[in-house]
């Protein structure tokens, strides 16, 4: 199921070309890779079922924009390619999500965070965790997304979609 949600904001943001930076450039322009890792959600936990995630493209790059003084990153922005293989591991039923937007992110000292997104990002939300209700998406537009230092997740879409990967995959 897919739904277009507008909402009012404010969306000011640097936002990136999606394509990657090679090792050569990435010295030059400050751009390194930043794999996602593969994952694993029990039931309950995001789908009524069991779910795996696994990257099957990878080539997202970061760059860190503004560091603190300690030199933890304060703002980082997120391009590339990033394809997820979505599995319902107890029937085998599987989707490749393409969640290869572009993301400014701003972490704060707290543990929360402050997404400003341009195109898709696969977004997980625990029960009761979310404006969105439990599950997985694809949310794709032009949006942020707030992530509270406890984990909620407020997602305010300017212009999109949310594609709930669960039913995709049931």
């Amino acid at each position: 199921m897919r739904r277009t949600v507008l909402a009012p904001l404010a969306l000011a943001a640097v936002l990136v070309a999606a394509h990657p930076a090679s090792a050569e450039t990435g010295a030059r322009t400050g751009w390194e890779p930043a794999p996602s890792a593969p994952w694993d959600a029990d039931a309950g936990l995001r789908c009524d079922f069991p779910v795996h995630g696994e990257p099957v493209v990878d080539e997202v790059v970061r760059r860190v924009l503004d560091t603190r003084p300690d030199g933890s990153p304060k703002r980082v922005a997120y391009k590339g390619d990033l394809v997820v293989r979505v599995t319902n591991t107890g029937t085998g039923a599987s989707y490749d999500a393409d969640a290869s937007g572009s993301a400014l992110v701003e972490y704060r000292t707290d543990g929360s965070q402050f997404w400003t997104v341009h195109g898709p990002v696969l977004v997980g939300v625990g029960p009761g965790l979310g404006s969105l209700p439990r599950g997985l998406y694809i949310v794709d537009g032009l949006y942020t997304m707030n992530i509270a230092s406890d984990g909620y997740k407020t997602v305010n879409l300017l212009h999109g979609t949310t594609d709930d990967l669960c039913a995709r995959i049931d």
